[in-house]
């Protein structure tokens, strides 16, 4: 399918899109059982390799602006894969009920966006997106088309959480019983179980080179802003450029701090204030930090220890009746025998299958996935200027810092917009 820039504004925009709505969306919108969902995978890098099976679901569709990878990813199926090197060609695609990015996330935003107004699911690697700005709008636009958006990171509703021993399930109870105390301190760090991953950092010195034959570079920037090319730049070492991600943060930010947010009972909130303590980073490439420290209006703070920074005997979550330590040891007595008086969390969909077919929003949505986004987001403004912020969990917007709130919305190179 051939589809100019032109012809995908005009589509998306106007009563053409009627024609590529997927059958998922007509009528009452509900999906028959027997009826196989099909997903497009944009990006089918290493991330986008390693995630094709999920939920009862036909690959139909690949993506990618590096021909090597799209010739990779056409292997992840015995079926023949319609194969495109613009997303837009994808997305119109009236194959895919299931938009699935796996993209660097400066693209997340708008690859969200456009997926939502072409009648898509969206399905999308973590961190939602690059900017707080660029949230709102994926917020807007899945409320406004009527889509389901999953953030992929899964940890506030399966698998073991890191170094603590146990499911966030456990902890959300111990907190919700009141045990603990109010308010709540949770320090991420390596002494409680969790790694920052340093080595997604920039260069600061990047010689231009020759751009390979197999890569669409002014594709792959899109609206970034354009530096000349450099292998470190793309694949998998752009996170260490702030232009395309937030180093270690942006990297692991949302698996750490999205649970954190639910086991807080925060997910329609923000914090009030993030304090840094880094060196100056650079203007392009990412550097380390020891330590931010998120406050919340109640109280309630967030800590990320970078590297070794911080203490071995500093517990996970710490109140004012008791502590929480890495392998899931409670220092109030009896806690275990305590706890089984008090009911389970609140039952959560955690089948996105389930939530495309009935139309109910996913555990970790657009809405919830936007907030815990906007906390890392608000970390990596912090550190690009390097000071202490406060910021407005209403309106969205850091109180007089003219130039933080220029990174709440950062301009995009023409003629990309969302």
């Amino acid at each position: 399918m051939n589809t100019n820039r032109r012809t995908f504004l005009k589509t998306i925009g106007g009563v053409a899109l009627f024609t590529i709505v997927p059958r998922h969306v007509l009528g009452a919108g509900f999906i028959p059982p027997s009826d196989q969902l099909t997903k497009g995978i944009i990006g089918v890098g290493s991330m986008g390799r390693g995630h094709v099976n999920y939920g009862n679901t036909r690959l139909v569709a690949i993506c990618d602006v590096d021909k090597e990878h799209l010739a990779l990813g056409q292997q992840l199926s015995k079926d023949k894969l319609a194969a495109y090197s613009d997303f837009r060609e994808l997305i119109l695609d009236k194959n895919v009920d299931i938009v699935h990015i796996a993209t660097p996330p400066h693209w997340h935003g708008i690859m969200s966006v456009e997926a939502a107004k072409a009648g898509k699911d969206v399905w999308c690697e973590k961190p939602m997106t690059r900017t707080i700005g660029e949230g709102k709008r994926v917020v807007e636009a899945m409320q406004q088309y009527g889509r389901i958006f999953r953030l992929n990171t899964w940890f506030r509703f399966t698998d073991q959480f890191y170094g603590l021993g146990t499911t966030v399930k456990p902890l959300k109870k111990l907190i919700q019983s009141g045990m603990l105390g109010w308010p709540l301190t949770v320090t991420i760090s390596k002494h409680t179980g969790f790694d920052w991953k340093f080595f997604w950092v920039g260069e600061e010195s990047l010689a231009p080179q020759q751009v390979p034959a197999a890569l669409d570079y002014d594709l792959w920037l899109g609206p970034a802003p354009y530096k000349p090319y450099n292998p470190h730049r793309v694949h998998q070492t752009f996170r260490g450029y702030w232009d395309y991600d937030g180093g270690g943060l942006g990297d692991m930010g949302q698996h750490y701090i999205d649970p954190v947010q639910y086991l807080l009972g925060k997910d329609d909130d923000s914090p009030v204030k993030v304090e840094v303590d880094a060196p100056q980073q650079h203007h392009d490439a990412v550097g380390t930090w020891r330590s931010i420290t998120y406050t919340y209006q109640d109280g309630c703070k967030i800590i990320l220890w970078g590297g070794d920074f911080g203490t071995p005997d500093t517990p996970y979550i710490e109140g004012p009746n008791g502590k929480v330590f890495k392998n899931f040891v409670c220092d109030i007595p009896d806690w275990q025998k305590k706890l089984a008086d008090f009911p389970d969390p609140e039952l959560q969909i955690t089948d996105f299958m389930e939530s495309v077919r009935t139309r109910q929003k996913f555990a970790l949505n657009e809405v919830n996935g936007f907030r815990s986004a906007t906390i890392v987001n608000m970390g990596v403004v912090a550190l690009q200027l390097n000071r202490t912020l406060h910021f407005d969990p209403e309106k969205l917007v850091f109180l007089n810092d003219e130039a933080a709130n220029c990174l709440l919305d950062q301009p995009m190179r023409a003629p990309w917009r969302i």
